[in-house]
């Protein structure tokens, strides 16, 4: 094989995983977001039971308010009765003193309400706290894992750009830039290899004096594209292949 192409198929097997890298780094702030999320809705809960808690609180203050001025007005239309010099006006402070305590009876049962609803809020407080310790310690393991993980994926991506510049170095300006526009019109693939005398990207039959041309002892300088998707081709030869998998087998 060419050493352009050799240097072309360094280059893209760079390329291949700094795009892998790339894109596991992008999931991370997902990943963060997620654990963070998760956190916000525990003390979201969290802070809404105490909300209606407060809130409980104060309309049993009202209630409780409610209940003594009735109270007082009870007690004031009691006190006028023995002042009152008619019948008629007997009847209307007895009914006025019906009606306070009826509202008292009203506000009673509404405080009741209010002490239940309180003591319904404070299990939920409880169990809500309870329930975001919990999130919290386990968001601080996985933001942990996650953040190790990201740190791994950044140094291997450092790794890999000093890597691509080695390779880059290796390659003339012009066909770096003719393999730059290939990349970015087939999603990162370049180069394509030969196999089954078709294009192993797009599947393209290559014809067999192409293949010709590139293999062997005689073969051409010049880079083959294929037809149908323009990649530039390269071609193993199958005794090659055979050669270095007898090799691998003798090391092992």
């Amino acid at each position: 094989m060419q050493k352009v192409l050799q240097n072309l198929l360094a280059l893209q097997s760079v390329d291949t995983r700094l795009r892998d890298v790339n894109a596991r780094l992008a999931k991370f702030p997902k990943k963060i977001a997620e654990i963070d999320g998760r956190v916000a809705a525990a003390k979201a809960e969290l802070g809404v039971s105490k909300e209606a808690k407060l809130a409980t609180i104060k309309d049993r203050k009202k209630y409780e308010l409610d209940v003594e001025q009735w109270k007082e007005k009870a007690r004031k239309y009691r006190d006028q009765g023995s002042q009152v010099k008619t019948n008629e006006a007997y009847r209307a402070l007895q009914h006025e003193v019906q009606t306070a305590e009826d509202e008292i009876a009203k506000a009673e049962d509404r405080l009741l309400e209010q002490m239940v609803a309180s003591e319904t809020y404070d299990g939920r407080i409880k169990a809500s706290e309870i329930s975001l310790k919990e999130v919290e310690q386990l968001a601080r393991v996985e933001r942990s894992k996650v953040e190790a993980e990201r740190a791994v994926a950044e140094k291997e991506l450092a790794e890999l750009k000093i890597g691509r510049e080695r390779a880059v170095a290796e390659i003339p300006e012009n066909l770096l830039d003719h393999y730059d526009r290939i990349v970015k019109k087939h999603d990162g693939v370049a180069l394509a290899e030969v196999r089954d005398e078709k294009c192993g990207s797009c599947g393209m039959r290559v014809r067999p004096h192409v293949i010709q041309e590139m293999g062997g002892v005689g073969a051409s300088d010049e880079l083959f594209h294929c037809e149908t998707c323009t990649r530039i081709l390269y071609y193993i030869e199958p005794s090659a292949t055979a050669a270095a998998s007898a090799s691998s087998s003798r090391d092992s």
